[in-house]
């Protein structure tokens, strides 16, 4: 029992790094949107790839444990766990979201953004409810 505890809790320290900085990206994004000044965008760009790839390892590492701790519950536990399923779909989701950002840190690069930073502040709260909604189905267990 003393093995999954540890697990747990790297799972949600590397949860929460990968979320600190899955929040800031898209303030990023905003700045970057809004901004008309070269030396500006040039400093963003910079600071959305190194953030970026700064928290991927966090969310890779936050995934393997959350693999791991499913393992060491076993099947039985997984197929009854039905807010377990739910979460998944959200973390899946949440891994889109980040794959999504590399696409987005591309096309500032490129100078290609089309998008407003009213759309930067919407996309910024997908992983807000993302998380309230994991919180909620881990510590609560509704089904």
């Amino acid at each position: 029992m003393t093995s999954i505890l540890w697990l747990k809790a790297f799972h949600v320290i590397f949860m929460v790094a990968w979320f600190a900085g899955i929040f800031y990206l898209p303030r990023i994004f905003v700045n970057h949107a809004e901004s008309s000044e070269p030396l500006v965008h040039q400093q963003l760009n910079g600071m959305e790839r190194r953030l970026l790839y700064f928290i991927t390892p966090f969310a890779v590492f936050t995934v393997l444990l959350g693999i791991a701790i499913i393992y060491q519950y076993g099947y039985a536990w997984f197929a009854n766990a039905k807010w377990l399923h739910i979460k998944i779909a959200l973390v899946l989701l949440l891994v889109i979201y980040h794959g999504y950002c590399f696409k987005l840190v591309r096309v500032f690069a490129a100078d290609n953004n089309r998008r407003s930073g009213k759309f930067y502040r919407i996309f910024n709260e997908i992983p807000v409810i993302i998380l309230f909604i994991v919180v909620i189905l881990a510590y609560l267990k509704p089904f």
